[in-house]
């Protein structure tokens, strides 16, 4: 009888075993497309994966610096091939890549960031940064003294556009006088290129300067020249601490924790999601010291209506830059409109290439 009963012990020892050496942890790659120490865009997304990688049964790897186009493909694809379960490709060009290897493994999840193009096993997600964008406009229109406001930006996408457009509208709502004066540096992390960018539009009388980069080089350059700065991403303070007014921050970590679970218990689905404020995916970092309190107040007032949802940014009317009105009054711009936006607001210098 004990040996039976020593039989029966030693398979269900064994059934344990095998139960715990069969339980595989979910694998979750990142790619991005800068380097984790940019303090910015890339940095943002890692510190959401360190919260996942902190979850039970889940562990998470990244690839950096990929570059957009076929050298992304191959990653997303080394990654697939070895059996990554879930995969966040960071970077807009990362898109297509992306689909063409999703379509090669069914059985794979893949999540695109600020895309538009999914699959039955790819979605794609953002954030409705341009809320926090046109808070830290007020910040900027108020700021101002020679009343133009220089901006870095990337690429000449969607994206960007929508951001630059809010944040001047948030300009406008303070400073009607004020523009906002646009060069594109055609990057997202080249902190040399992006802070000649900003010396340009210092050299052109610009006393703010924000930006849609990685890098905390536009901000440095205000610094140096006793200006003003905007950062993204990130708080970048630290990089240029008597030129920072505040800066647009995004906040990956329970939007990722929430994706990783629904992979987990099966629920996962493919869609497209563009949450905000609302939901503390965007936000304001905190204000410098040079920022008065009462500004302070203000902007935090407005956040409080954008939570709310009594505060939308693009309700008409909305001009472009020929003074055509794009935007009818009482009209608020659909999520297909702001996605696909090309055209730069009434107040804003520069082109769209």
């Amino acid at each position: 009888m004990d040996l039976v009963k020593s039989l029966f012990a030693l398979a269900a020892g064994i059934g344990m075993f095998a139960a715990t050496a069969s339980a595989k942890d979910l694998q979750v790659g990142f790619v991005y497309v800068s380097p984790i120490g940019d303090a910015g865009w890339s940095y943002a997304h890692d510190v959401g994966r360190q919260e996942i990688d902190k979850m039970d049964g889940v562990k998470t790897s990244y690839v950096e610096s990929v570059a957009e186009g076929p050298d992304s493909e191959r990653v997303i694809l080394n990654m697939a091939r070895r059996g990554y379960d879930l995969i966040f490709a960071t970077s807009f060009g990362y898109m297509d890549p992306m689909l063409k290897v999703a379509r090669q493994f069914p059985d794979t999840t893949f999540m695109h960031c600020s895309g538009f193009k999914s699959a039955d096993n790819m979605g794609n997600y953002f954030g409705r940064m341009y809320q926090a964008r046109y808070l830290s406009g007020i910040v900027a229109g108020s700021m101002t003294k020679s009343n133009t406001i220089g901006y870095v930006a990337a690429f000449p996408i969607p994206e960007v556009i929508r951001g630059i457009n809010a944040f001047a509208l948030g300009v406008q709502s303070v400073n009607p006088d004020a523009t906002v004066r646009v060069v594109w540096s055609k990057t997202w992390y080249d902190p040399a290129t992006e802070k000649e960018a900003a010396k340009s539009l210092l050299d052109f009388g610009a006393d703010v300067i924000a930006q849609h980069q990685d890098s905390p080089g536009p901000q440095e350059a205000a610094q140096e020249s006793g200006a003003y700065s905007i950062g993204y991403n990130t708080d970048m303070s630290a990089f240029a601490p008597k030129a920072h007014l505040t800066a647009p921050v995004w906040n990956w970590g329970p939007y990722y924790k929430g994706v990783v679970k629904a992979v987990q218990d099966g629920t996962w689905k493919s869609e497209s999601v563009w949450p905000g404020m609302e939901e503390g995916l965007v936000d304001l970092a905190p204000f410098g010291p040079m920022v008065p309190q009462d500004l302070q107040d203000k902007v935090n007032a407005v956040k409080d209506e954008i939570v709310a949802g009594s505060k939308t940014i693009f309700t008409g009317p909305i001009k472009d830059q020929q003074g055509n009105v794009k935007i009818a009054e009482g009209v608020t711009a659909t999520d297909e409109e702001l996605l696909g936006m090309t055209w730069f607001v009434e107040g804003v210098i520069g082109t769209t290439k």
